[in-house]
């Protein structure tokens, strides 16, 4: 077992000195599992259900650049129903694959290293957000693709979004990425993950006894 001491309360920067020589780094590293299995859950359960992200403006995807800004004109001359039963099933589609995100999550949470854990905890407000983008990006991109291209085929807009987006981009008015809708849908759907995780862990740096759990008041509560 990892019993090497922190020396210093600048290893942790939100810590104070009574810190000094109190936690090992095992203790950091479980913390830390806690800490991101903790935001994980939340996340998940908060995004993952009806108007998880349509009824939430901090993460509900709206239309990009260019086509949202001719989205509000359909809209100005009474044309925005279809526009919006586009936006919904787009924030549909990532409601409904955001559940599969949390076996490969809490996986990944079970997986950390030492070395890590301790990057997190000397990191930024960024630090959860990077690591989880870093570790599983690639693979829930897989994984949400499907279930998003299965939601969004039902509205007939979104063909015409596709054409509409590629014409866009080849001018230049739309970025690439964001040019084929089942994409954009998917990468804003882990945008929109990673930032409610990100927020969770933020609650829990500011706030660690109000969690319940003793690993957490131990790590985060100095």
């Amino acid at each position: 077992m990892l019993r090497r001491e922190f020396v210093g309360a600048a290893l942790l920067p939100w810590a104070g000195t009574a810190w000094a020589g109190a936690l090992s780094e095992g203790d950091a590293a479980g913390g830390v599992r806690a800490a991101l299995e903790r935001g994980a859950l939340v996340a998940v359960g908060l995004l993952g259900r009806p108007d998880g992200f349509l009824g939430n403006p901090k993460v509900r995807i709206a239309l990009p650049g260019f086509l949202n800004d001719a989205a509000k004109l359909l809209k100005a001359t009474g044309q925005g129903k279809r526009v919006d039963e586009l936006v919904t099933a787009m924030n549909r589609a990532a409601e409904a694959a955001i559940p599969e995100a949390k076996a490969l999550l809490v996986q990944t949470v079970k997986s950390i290293s030492v070395q890590d854990a301790l990057a997190i905890v000397r990191g930024g407000d960024t630090a959860v957000t990077d690591f989880f983008a870093g570790k599983t990006r690639v693979p829930l991109t897989e994984k949400f693709l499907p279930i998003v291209t299965a939601a969004t085929e039902k509205v007939q807009l979104a063909d015409k979004y596709n054409a509409v987006a590629a014409k866009a981009s080849g001018m230049g008015l739309l970025k690439k990425e964001d040019a084929n809708l089942q994409q954009y849908v998917t990468g804003k759907a882990l945008d929109g993950l990673y930032l409610i995780i990100g927020e969770e862990e933020k609650k829990i740096r500011a706030d660690p006894v109000a969690t319940g759990s003793a690993i957490l008041k131990k790590v985060f509560g100095g």
